[in-house]
C-alpha cells in the first residue's frame, strides 16, 4: 500500500470503503501508519486537503430506516441485548466515519498537528470498538447489519459541512457527550444478565465508556482553540451552534461528572434542555 497518501486522502479512502469490517480495518492500518509517521518509524505523512463524499459509502446492510421505524425492544430480554449491542455497532462505526472527515473535510483549516492525532486516535479507538461489538454480537449468534439501523446519525455531518466550530460543537460535544449520559445504563442491563455473552459484552461497553470521555474532551479542547483564535465566548457560541444545528432539546439526565472529566460544564448543556433556558 503506498505511503505517498496525505493523512487526508487516507480519511477519504475510508470514507469511500463501504464494507464495514473493511473499513474499521483500513482505518486501524491509516491510524498506525500516521502515529509511526509521527514518532519517526517511517516515511513522513503530509497532512494534506482532500475532497471527500458527502456520504460515506455504506455496506448493504443494515437497512437504514427512520428512527421513529426502527423496532423498539425490551433491553431486559435477548432480543433486546442483540438489539442494543446491534445499535452500539452502528453507533461506532458512524463514529469512525466522522472522525475521519474531520480530517478530510476540514484540512484548508490551520490546525496544531496535535487536532490531527486527537481525531485519528479517535478514529482508531471507534473503529475498535466496532470490532469489540462485532466480537459480542458474534457471541450472541448475531451480527452487525443482521437487524435495520436508523439512517439519522449523519445529518449532523451533512449540516455542518462547511463549518468546523458547528462540527466539534455538534458531534463530539453533543452527540458523543450523550454516549457519556447513556452508556452506564447500558453496562448495567448486560451485567444483570446471567450468561457469558453478557459478561463479554459488560467488558465492550466499559472499555468504549472510558475512551469516548477522550472524544468528547478533544471536540472541547478543539472548540476553545477555536474560540480562542476567534475572540468567541465558548459558551454563547456553543449555545448558538446547538440552536443552529442540532435539532430538538438536549435530553437529561446528564452524566455531569464525566461530561466535567470531557471540559464541558453545565452551564453549557443544562439551558439546551427541555427544562433550561439561556439568558
Amino acid at each position: 500500500m503506498s505511503t505517498r497518501l496525505s493523512l487526508a486522502e487516507m480519511a477519504t479512502q475510508v470514507l469511500q470503503t463501504a464494507n464495514a469490517y473493511e473499513k474499521t480495518a483500513l482505518s486501524r492500518e491509516y491510524a498506525a501508519m500516521w502515529f509511526a509517521s509521527r514518532r519517526g518509524e517511517g516515511p513522513a505523512i503530509e497532512t494534506g486537503t482532500a475532497q471527500p463524499p458527502l456520504r460515506p459509502a455504506r455496506p448493504d446492510k443494515p437497512e437504514l430506516r427512520d428512527p421513529r421505524d426502527v423496532p423498539r425492544r425490551k433491553p431486559g430480554s435477548e432480543a433486546g441485548r442483540k438489539a442494543l449491542l446491534h445499535a452500539v455497532g452502528h453507533i461506532e462505526l458512524n463514529a469512525v466515519d466522522l472522525h475521519w472527515d474531520i480530517i478530510a473535510r476540514f484540512g484548508h483549516v490551520p490546525f496544531p498537528i496535535g487536532f490531527y492525532d486527537d481525531w485519528v486516535k479517535s478514529a482508531d479507538e471507534e473503529s475498535k470498538h466496532f470490532q469489540l461489538i462485532c466480537g459480542c454480537l458474534a457471541e450472541m449468534d448475531s451480527f452487525y447489519g443482521e437487524l435495520p439501523a436508523h439512517a439519522g446519525m449523519w445529518r449532523a455531518a451533512e449540516d455542518t459541512a462547511d463549518d468546523i466550530m458547528g462540527r466539534l460543537a455538534v458531534v463530539p460535544m453533543v452527540l458523543e457527550a450523550r454516549g457519556l449520559d447513556v452508556t452506564p445504563g447500558m453496562i448495567e442491563v448486560f451485567r444483570k444478565a446471567p450468561d457469558a455473552a453478557a459478561a463479554k459484552a459488560v467488558e465492550a461497553l466499559e472499555v468504549i465508556y472510558a475512551e469516548e470521555v477522550h472524544h468528547v474532551a478533544y471536540g472541547s479542547k478543539w472548540f476553545h482553540f477555536l474560540c480562542g483564535r476567534e475572540n468567541l465566548d465558548p459558551k454563547i457560541a456553543f449555545h448558538d451552534l446547538v440552536g443552529r444545528y442540532f435539532h430538538g432539546p438536549l435530553k437529561p439526565p446528564f452524566n455531569e461528572e464525566k461530561r466535567a472529566e470531557a471540559g464541558i460544564p453545565p452551564d453549557f448543556y443544562w439551558p439546551l434542555s427541555e427544562t433550561g433556558s439561556i439568558g
